[in-house]
């Protein structure tokens, strides 16, 4: 290779560079508690400011270990579904309002969207679609994907919630 031939791998990585700018991130490992795999998103943020703290990580795996439960529950139900989440499934309960729950999926800088298209409560944002989601401006499909994995997970909450005929 002369001087100033780009390497090979060099090339072939820049798919793989493209993808993550994309917001593409790997599914997760097999068996891995889907709270477990949110944390890693949460990691690989592209922007670093919106990436956990160190005491922050810690105190979510601090929480996973003290409630083993959680992991499982969470794991086994979303198993086949193809969510990745599931933070708002095991902490919906203490979630009062949609921004909570944009904040507790890290996506609180879509209140606003959400404020102005008056998607206020859970039964609203519940009923949301990808079209919804555009026409209300999140167009990045990584954070449309999170949104709406998260509003499945709101859906199955809500309907354990619902009185059951029988």
């Amino acid at each position: 290779m002369s001087y100033g031939e780009r390497p090979y791998w060099d090339m072939s990585n820049q798919d793989v560079i493209n993808a993550i700018d994309q917001d593409y991130r790997l599914p997760p490992p097999p068996d891995c508690p889907t709270v477990l795999h949110l944390l890693m998103l949460d990691c690989w943020q592209k922007e670093r400011v919106q990436r956990p703290k160190f005491e922050q990580i810690v105190s979510a795996l601090d929480k996973m270990i003290r409630k083993p439960s959680a992991l499982k529950s969470c794991s086994q139900r979303e198993k086949g579904t193809g969510s990745h989440l599931c933070a708002l499934d095991c902490n919906f309960p203490s979630l009062s309002n949609a921004h909570e729950w944009l904040d507790a999926i890290k996506m609180g800088r879509y209140k606003e969207n959400f404020d102005q298209a008056g998607l206020n409560t859970f039964d609203v944002v519940s009923r949301m679609t990808l079209e919804d989601l555009q026409r209300i401006g999140i167009t990045l499909v990584g954070h449309q994907k999170k949104i709406l994995n998260s509003i499945q997970l709101m859906k199955v909450h809500l309907n354990q919630l619902e009185p059951v005929e029988v």
